[in-house]
Order: C-alpha cells, then sequence, then structure tokens
C-alpha cells in the first residue's frame, strides 16, 4: 500500500467517486463527473491521489468461476502446529504463490488461518490438500468446506 492511507481523510466527493468506480471501473472521467455531480479534471486529480495513496488498490475484471472452468471453491480453515513467526511467514509465502488460493485471512479463534481456493474439480481440490497443506509440515489440522451455492458475492467496500 502506498504512502499513509490514513493521513487524508474522504470527503463526500471521494466517497461518490469510489462508490461509482466500485460499481463500473470502466467509466470515462466525463461519464465519472457526470455521476457523481463534478468536473472530469477534479475526477481525474481525485482518482489519481486515491490511487496513489493505496485507497485504490487495484483496477480488476471480476471473472465468473464457472464460466472460466472453476467450479469447485472451498474454504479452508487451518490451524497451525507452531505460531513461530519464521513459520507463519513461510505459510503466507506459500498461500501467496499457491494459484489456487484466491485469498488467505489470518484471523483469530479455533483457526490460524481460512484460506479460499477455487479449482476445477474434487481431483484438483484433493491434488492442492496433498500437495500444499499435507505435505506441509507446519499443519496441524485442515477443516475444508466446500461451496454448493454463491447467495452473495459483493467484493466492494460500502461507503
Amino acid at each position: 500500500m502506498a504512502k499513509d492511507t490514513l493521513r487524508m481523510p474522504l470527503d463526500d466527493l471521494d466517497r461518490r467517486i469510489l462508490n461509482a468506480l466500485q460499481e463500473d471501473n470502466r467509466l470515462s472521467f466525463a461519464e465519472l463527473a457526470q455521476r457523481v455531480a463534478s468536473s472530469a479534471a477534479s475526477c481525474m486529480r481525485r482518482v489519481r491521489r486515491l490511487r496513489e495513496d493505496g485507497i485504490i488498490e487495484a483496477d480488476i475484471a471480476l471473472i465468473n468461476p464457472q464460466a472460466a472452468g472453476r467450479s469447485l471453491t472451498a474454504v479452508v480453515n487451518i490451524e497451525l502446529e507452531s505460531e513461530r513467526l519464521d513459520l507463519i511467514d513461510a505459510f503466507k509465502r506459500e498461500m501467496r504463490s499457491a494459484p489456487e488460493v484466491t485469498q488467505c485471512y489470518m484471523v483469530t479463534g479455533d483457526a490460524d488461518f481460512v484460506v479460499v481456493v477455487m479449482v476445477e474439480d474434487v481431483a484438483a481440490f484433493e491434488t492442492f490438500t496433498r500437495e500444499r497443506l499435507y505435505a506441509n509440515p507446519n499443519i496441524r489440522k485442515f477443516r475444508s468446506m466446500i461451496m454448493l451455492d454463491r447467495v452473495k458475492f459483493e467484493p466492494r467496500v460500502r461507503l
């Protein structure tokens, strides 16, 4: 993340811009300005600042997992054997490098990490568990939950 994202509070126009971009980040600056009742030049300056400050982290396309051949999504709770900092860092690196892992969270509670895995099918998930989980000597245990239905998926921050 760039700079200190808390140094400058978001004003109402920033919030309107961010909400509009979360709905459609392909808007031209003229279209964005029209939606948020501002000028295109002002929107351009603000969007540039929001990106530089790390408030806008990325501009991405959301892809339908099933259309891309990833019909199985699993949420995996992982409990580590040791909570030594070097081993935690190694686990984080492993999850970041795993192409099947779309999200990884270090959490409190019964699990140490919650990982979201997207793969083609059960066989691919079994391969993932063998190569990334069972093979890791610092994983005490894991519990998998296979997603049956995506009831809500809204990757936006409400402002």
